[in-house]
């Protein structure tokens, strides 16, 4: 199994910046893509960003310009830091990550952290 670990998360007021944190541990072969989703109150959850093993990055319309989400392959780890952050960013954060257990095109895994808390106020 893949395990993921979230950290960083809190409480900070408006306009303030955390950083997020991810790490991958278990058994497996790859991973490839890793991402962070959220899910607000009474919302679906999201994709706010996501990065491939080589570093192409694709974010939602609402993280572009203030969220930058980078990777340590070596380390598995994958983070997100979050710069001039709005009330509207207040969710629970989701660390994903997929790969493959072995070599088999067959041993694909999804994923999920525990999730971490982020709330803007004031």
């Amino acid at each position: 199994q893949v395990q993921l670990v979230e950290s960083g998360g809190g409480l900070v007021q408006p306009g303030g910046s955390l950083t997020l944190s991810c790490a991958a541990s278990g058994s497996f072969f790859t991973v490839n893509a890793m991402g962070w989703y959220r899910q607000a109150p009474g919302k679906q959850r999201e994709s706010v960003a996501t990065i491939t093993s080589g570093g192409s990055s694709d974010y939602a319309d609402s993280a572009k310009g203030r969220f930058t989400i980078s990777r340590d392959n070596a380390m598995n780890m994958v983070y997100l830091q979050m710069n001039s952050l709005k009330p509207e960013d207040t969710a629970v954060y989701y660390c994903n990550a997929r790969g493959y257990y072995s070599s088999s095109a067959y041993s694909l895994f999804d994923s999920w952290g525990q999730g971490t808390q982020v709330t803007v106020s004031s």
